[in-house]
């Protein structure tokens, strides 16, 4: 297994995992599956902080993180999102991807990543916190997918310091 920074030409098999997710899942609440323009838009913005997982040649997962909240108070923190395709679940892939991109986080800079979990992803809750994620807000009934109300669980994990790097601002107005 590789992890690496990810490539313009990733965006298609990246458009795979998330677009299997949208259609499949209560991962995530879209129902709007993405395009390989949108995902290559996507990396292109969060070049150094988008990483993918390889296996035997292919993109098995992919990793990112971008902007918690707008303003300047909040620029040591971060939101993250983290994808598998079904078979790498399970196989320390997912641990290692998230591993990788904790560190690239603390390396700029952060302070803070946390996590937006759809309740209705038991896996990716439980996930989190053998990752050391706490659970520290749970907003009821957020989302609406597939005729079901859906919640979200934030959890969080504070970064070892390695960095007394700035981070970056995200491309957001303050």
């Amino acid at each position: 297994m590789i992890i690496r920074p990810a490539q313009p030409e990733d965006a298609g098999a990246i458009c795979d995992i998330i677009n299997a997710l949208v259609r499949d899942t209560l991962v995530t609440f879209t129902t709007l599956e993405k395009t390989t323009s949108q995902v290559r838009a996507d990396i292109a913005e969060k070049a150094g902080r988008y990483l993918v997982a390889e296996l035997d040649g292919q993109v098995v997962g992919h990793a990112n993180y971008g902007a918690f909240r707008g303003g300047p108070g909040y620029r040591y923190t971060a939101e993250h999102t983290i994808h598998l395709v079904s078979s790498a679940k399970g196989s320390g892939i997912g641990r290692a991807l998230l591993l990788a991109l904790e560190d690239v986080a603390a390396q700029a800079g952060l302070h803070v990543l946390v996590a937006g979990v759809s309740s209705a992803n038991p896996a990716g809750l439980k996930f989190h916190a053998a990752m050391g994620y706490s659970e520290v807000g749970h907003l009821p009934e957020v989302g609406r997918k597939n005729d079901q109300w859906l919640g979200t669980v934030l959890m969080q994990k504070i970064l070892p310091p390695r960095s007394q790097a700035e981070p970056d601002s995200f491309d957001k107005k303050d």
